[in-house]
């Protein structure tokens, strides 16, 4: 029994130094094989770093052929220009020498005719004496003889001479300043389109056309009540006709109508809100138009108020003619003009563009457009010269300047083109801005349209001001003024509208 405790003791010895021997060893084999492990990576690295080095190496190589043959590429192209510069500096040298030989032949002729001079001189003294001996007279007395003698029997002759020398400068200048108007309307040539009074809009489904007009038509309505235009929806496929003789009125129209399409929700509230995000960005749009035309002539110098005036232009027409192109087409033509003639070609560059100016207020203010013109050039201070030069252009003003005389022609070569105006077009174009004119003479009136070809005249009055038997007594007083001062074809429709609306909201 007391040999067990040893035993026991002994066995416990043991089988802690064995634990501890295999836990050793454990540890010793994760050791080598961590230490195995890292020693791979290193191995995989430098095998890595060497490929990345080699790499390097062969960029590098590749970099310094690709310099070495640019080098080589410069060299031969230095080697050429060289050699194209010897040649012509030999050239140049030989040249020189030739100069040199002429210079020494023109000397020695100019020493032969001083010589001959002399002796001329000494001749001419000598005659001059033994003619004073013959005759007994002294130079002037003869010189006053013969001219006299000379006028006498040659006068006739003369007059003849005169008169044909005057004919014939004459039709040399005719003939100059058609070749000049000639180049100038060859090289400068420009398409003719005259502006109509509709636009066409493009529907990307015929069903829309449901949408555009709303139940009972109060879309289509709200549409034509907010931007003064006629929309046509026939049975015409996939498209809708906007009618109006103002190109604002009908690209606010266009625009408003483009934005309820994306917008999907098509109903008089928003349509309100998209007709006066429409004229927003046309307002803005016609900075970006004016711009381009003065960078499209190539004047950069212009005034921002002057600028945006030029942009509306764009929405004016004139017989037909765009009124912006137009003055873009006198611009270039004076500025050809100019130069073939040789005066100041960027000064009547500048008046030609800006000779219809003042047609861009012209139906908001009253007045001549020339003069308004003037008032607008001179208020942004624009040169005097460039006014004077503007001014005659329908021979209000007196010609001051050659650049007055071409920009006048320069107008009346881009207005006279083939194409590029259509007077009755103007006319009806007239008629429907005297309708408008009329309504908006009326006390009350917030606006008016006319619209159907000026079939309608469509009056929008404050409601506070104008109650509803006024309304109805303004429609026949208006009706009855339109009678007794244009004429027209067929009849007109006076509607008078009068909207009265409350507005609260809910907090």
């Amino acid at each position: 029994m007391p040999q067990n405790p040893i035993i026991l003791v002994l066995f416990l010895l043991v089988g802690g130094v064995l634990g501890y021997a295999i836990r050793y060893y454990s540890i010793l084999g994760k050791k080598k094989g961590v230490e195995f492990k890292i020693e791979k990576q290193l191995e995989e690295a430098r095998i890595k770093a060497k490929e990345i080095i080699l790499e390097a190496q062969n960029k590098t190589v590749s970099l310094i052929e690709d310099a070495k043959k640019d080098e080589r590429d410069r060299k031969v192209q230095i080697d050429r220009l060289e050699e194209r510069y010897l040649r012509k500096e030999e050239a140049l040298e030989k040249e020189i020498g030739n100069l040199r030989i002429r210079e020494s032949k023109l000397n020695d002729a100019t020493d032969n005719l001083k010589k001959q001079e002399i002796e001329v001189g000494e001749l001419r003294s000598k005659a001059n004496e033994e003619f004073q001996k013959i005759a007994k007279l002294t130079p002037e007395e003869a010189k006053e003889i013969i001219i006299k003698k000379v006028q006498e029997d040659y006068q006739k002759d003369l007059a003849k001479s005169v008169q044909k020398l005057e004919r014939e400068r004459r039709e040399e200048i005719e003939k100059k300043s058609l070749d000049i108007l000639t180049t100038v309307i060859q090289r400068y040539s420009r398409s003719h389109v005259s502006e109509i009074t509709t636009t066409i809009f493009q529907l990307g489904n015929e069903d829309l056309k449901g949408k555009i007009i709303g139940r009972e038509g109060r879309n289509i309505k709200a549409l034509e009540r907010l931007t003064g235009v006629e929309f046509i929806i026939d049975e015409a496929p996939d498209y809708i006709v906007i009618s109006s003789f103002d190109p604002y009125r009908r690209e606010v129209a266009k625009v408003a109508l483009d934005k309820l399409i994306k917008d999907g929700r098509i109903q008089p509230a928003r349509i309100e809100e998209k007709v006066e995000e429409a004229k927003q960005e046309i307002n803005k749009k016609i900075m970006e138009i004016g711009e381009e035309a003065s960078y499209e002539v190539g004047i950069y110098d212009l005034p921002k108020e002057i600028i945006q005036l030029l942009g509306r232009l764009h929405f004016r027409t004139s017989y037909g003619q765009n009124v912006l192109v137009h003055s873009i087409e006198a611009a270039h033509l004076a500025s050809m003009i100019a130069s073939e003639l040789g005066v100041n070609a960027e000064l009547a560059k500048k008046a030609a563009l800006l000779h219809d100016i003042g047609k861009a207020i012209d139906h908001e203010v009253g007045g001549n457009h020339v003069e308004l013109g003037q008032k607008i050039l001179k208020k942004y201070n624009i040169s005097d010269d460039v006014i004077k030069a503007m001014e005659s252009h329908h021979d209000d003003y007196p010609y001051t300047s050659p650049e007055s005389f071409i920009v006048g022609a320069a107008d009346a070569l881009s207005a006279a083109r083939p194409g590029a105006r259509r007077e009755s077009l103007d006319n009806y174009l007239k008629r429907l801005e005297e309708l408008e004119k009329i309504a908006n003479g009326f006390e009350g009136v917030k606006t008016s349209y006319a619209i159907s070809a000026g079939r309608e005249l469509r009056i929008f009055v404050v409601p506070e001001k104008i109650d509803d038997f006024a309304a109805f007594q303004m429609a026949k007083n208006i009706a009855t003024k339109i009678e007794s001062e244009l004429k027209y074809p067929g009849e007109i429709k006076v509607n008078v509208i009068r909207e009265v609306r409350a507005v609260e909201y809910a907090k």
